[in-house]
């Protein structure tokens, strides 16, 4: 099984959800384009999260140095991101790939993260509430399917809103791998809690 996650938004917790998500299914994890935070990167946070022994984590395809939009960090560092370039590591195992801030997120003049999904990717998005959330993760699901591809779940992040949560399941009618709560932090032992809860949500996608 291979598992995108996207986001309605920047900063909604995917890395987290990537990590919980490795953990449920022991699988194996790559991003494809890093900007900003190389020493501290999105694979270094999951690796640091992860308790089992079997998850391999995947070197980027794109490793760039400015903490921006990838179009304008490829700019600065005098490249241009090639999509031929990024190629998906083959694996035995469950694959997790994390994608870059939303799907319209620009990798280049052309292409964007939406780009980057394949027709046998199973999407999860990730959704945390604020004001216009409801909008923005109504929008990410529809883009999805315009493109003939197959939204299999959404996961809440943060404190509970029954209310826009309910709007949300009820007009998609997407399944709800589950939420992940604010927690004070977040290392190996919440993230495993976290692994047991949603597993069997995540292996029935």
């Amino acid at each position: 099984m291979k598992i995108f996650i996207t986001g309605i938004s920047t900063d909604v917790g995917k890395t987290i959800a990537s990590s919980i998500i490795v953990e449920a299914l022991q699988a194996d994890y790559w991003k494809p384009i890093q900007a900003g935070d190389l020493k501290n990167s999105d694979s270094h946070k999951v690796k640091s999260k992860i308790k089992n022994q079997k998850s391999k984590v995947f070197p980027n395809s794109y490793q760039l140095n400015t903490p921006a939009s990838p179009h304008l960090a490829a700019e600065i560092d005098g490249i241009v991101i090639n999509l031929s370039e990024i190629k998906e590591p083959k694996t035995d195992n469950h694959l997790v790939i994390e994608g870059a801030g939303g799907i319209f997120v620009p990798l280049n003049e052309k292409d964007t993260i939406i780009d980057l999904i394949q027709p046998d990717y199973k999407v999860i998005v990730v959704s945390r509430h604020y004001l216009g959330s409801i909008n923005h993760t109504l929008l990410t699901i529809e883009v999805i399917q315009n493109r003939g591809l197959k939204v299999s779940g959404i996961i809440f992040s943060g404190s509970e809103n029954k209310s826009t949560e309910s709007i949300i399941l009820n007009k998609t009618g997407i399944k709800c791998i589950g939420r992940i709560d604010e927690e004070p932090y977040f290392d190996q032992n919440v993230v495993r809690e976290y692994a047991d809860l949603f597993r069997e949500n995540l292996l029935n996608l």
